[in-house]
């Protein structure tokens, strides 16, 4: 695995600070069920790292202290996690809105039968990864079967009623682009999945992400062997929009880690670049219970250009239309 942190430290990305914190990304642990050549995290089955029930109770006494209205929940496979339905149900009896970022084919996971019917009774917020809408694609970037899996898996998802109108149960889906370009633009590529998968399979769902991939772990390490690195950034750099700093997912959500480190963002959590605090190497979720974080400064690297350029990009896809 190539580094691409140290290709990254010298920056000239804006600094940039906090607003008022509303939103909690956890990431629950680094296994998963599959190993997805555009993952940022180096997920997969081999992984170990995960979450544990002290950390999760650490975790839930943030989100009343902090008034989080929003629950992030990561991965991995977040639900593989042997604590996760613990916090779902004690985040929803606080009130929060919980949103699981889901593989859609952990559905189908032994022992995780039930896990759809859970997600529905817990209206737990699914945003699912389905990076085509052509098998082909899908399969090359994420393994054979996926594809098929991940249609089968939605089809379970709209009968329990995600993604249909007047349900409550929300549905959205993840595009990343299958190498080193920006991602097309959403509204035009949304409007085309709800085609394709409307009339081919009978799947609806309620909005599409799209997500720039990120130049860092899996994904980092392989433009560094195909000698893309250097291009790519070019890439991001020549497509930064100074309007998309305004609405930057990391001015309004922390994310912690399967050990309940804190960081900016979830990119940074990869890089190993914690959230600035009180001078500290790094800052644990339950010091910063009762902190005002408003107006600390935001760690930014170079990667920082993939959330900025073009439309840009968060884990709530495009920040401009």
């Amino acid at each position: 695995m190539h580094a691409t942190l140290p290709l990254m430290e010298i920056t000239d990305f804006p600094a940039i600070r906090r607003r008022q914190l509303d939103t909690l990304q956890v990431n629950l642990g680094y296994k998963c069920n599959q190993s997805c050549l555009h993952c940022h995290v180096n997920a997969g089955p081999n992984r170990t790292e995960m979450m544990s029930r002290e950390t999760v109770f650490e975790v839930v006494a943030f989100l009343k202290a902090a008034h989080i209205t929003m629950l992030d929940l990561t991965g991995g496979a977040p639900e593989l996690n042997p604590h996760f339905r613990l916090l779902v149900t004690a985040a929803r009896e606080l009130g929060v809105k919980v949103m699981d970022r889901c593989n859609l084919t952990i559905l189908e996971q032994p022992g995780q039968e039930d896990l759809a019917q859970f997600l529905a009774d817990h209206k737990v917020e699914v945003v699912a990864s389905l990076p085509c809408y052509l098998e082909e694609n899908v399969d090359r970037q994420r393994g054979k079967g996926v594809f098929d899996t991940s249609i089968r898996c939605l089809q379970k998802l709209n009968a329990l009623g995600y993604g249909r109108p007047g349900s409550g149960l929300v549905l959205n889906l993840v595009y990343n682009p299958q190498g080193a370009v920006l991602p097309p633009a959403q509204d035009r590529l949304e409007q085309d999945y709800q085609r394709q998968l409307g009339e081919r399979f009978g799947i609806t769902f309620n909005h599409l992400y799209v997500l720039t991939n990120m130049p860092i772990q899996r994904f980092g390490s392989m433009l560094i062997s195909k000698g893309q690195f250097e291009h790519y950034m070019d890439v991001l750099k020549n497509a930064y929009q100074p309007g998309n700093l305004d609405t930057l997912m990391c001015r309004t959500m922390i994310s912690a880690d399967w050990r309940g480190y804190v960081y900016d963002c979830d990119f940074n959590q990869m890089l190993d670049l914690p959230l600035a605090w009180r001078g500290k190497p790094r800052a644990h979720l339950r010091e910063l219970i009762g902190a005002e974080l408003d107006g600390n400064a935001i760690v930014v690297k170079d990667h920082c250009y993939g959330c900025t350029a073009g439309q840009g990009s968060s884990c709530g896809g495009a920040l401009a239309s």
